[in-house]
């Protein structure tokens, strides 16, 4: 009897499974490491030459990003035998007033050839829709234009477009554009904007008698 005892108490033990017991350590999460890591490194001397660093070179980045959503304008080919170039304001403005600009420094910056050379005569203008100025030629003057507020066809004499003799873009009103016409070369524009007006200002590099004959009027009969 003591031996099946032994026996059966052996037997217990042996079926019975034993318990694993983990203990685990205490763990330290990425966001508990960080702010004191971030709070230990500033207050370390080296941390300013670092923080410099990053910003500079987010300012930088600022700036590219700025230059290529708001790119120069690039004229088109048709802009250039037009001898005009055409500008978004936010890209001439030089502050938060709006854009202000001298028509003949502009031209030269842009590289607009063949317009005034010093503004003697200065007329500032309006040309409502549905409406042209010019359509003319001078013989003693060349003229640059600077134009904006409406959308606008600009046209200019010019013999090297084979199929009609002139040159002609169309550009926005929310667009500027500075254009030159050379001595003896016609130039013309209209308003095609629904309601709006086109404000201009000429410069001419010689005083104009329109009485005489150094002008040509009414150029083409299309327009």
């Amino acid at each position: 009897m003591r031996v099946e005892r032994e026996r059966s108490s052996h037997s217990n033990t042996m079926t019975t499974p034993r318990r694993a017991v983990y203990i685990n350590p205490p763990t330290t999460t990425f966001q508990q490491i960080c702010p004191s890591f971030v709070a230990w490194f500033l207050q370390r001397p080296h941390s300013i030459p670092f923080l410099l660093t990053l910003f500079f070179f987010l300012a930088w980045i600022s700036l590219r990003m700025q230059r290529v959503s708001h790119p120069l304008p690039t004229p088109t080919t048709t802009d250039i035998t037009a001898n005009l170039v055409r500008f978004l304001p936010s890209n001439v403005a030089k502050d938060t007033r709006g854009w202000l600009l001298d028509p003949l420094s502009l031209a030269l910056a842009s590289g607009v050839s063949g317009g005034a050379v010093t503004c003697a005569s200065l007329h500032a203008g309006e040309i409502r829709p549905g409406k042209l100025r010019g359509n003319h030629r001078h013989h003693d003057c060349n003229e640059t234009f600077l134009i904006w507020g409406a959308a606008t066809k600009f046209r200019l004499e010019n013999s090297e477009v084979s199929d009609n003799g002139y040159a002609e873009v169309i550009f926005g009103g929310d667009e500027i554009a500075v254009a030159a016409s050379p001595i003896h070369k016609a130039h013309a524009l209209v308003n095609i904007d629904p309601t709006r007006s086109i404000f201009f200002l000429g410069c001419q590099d010689r005083i104009i008698n329109y009485n005489a004959s150094n002008t040509d009027f009414n150029v083409w009969k299309d327009l």
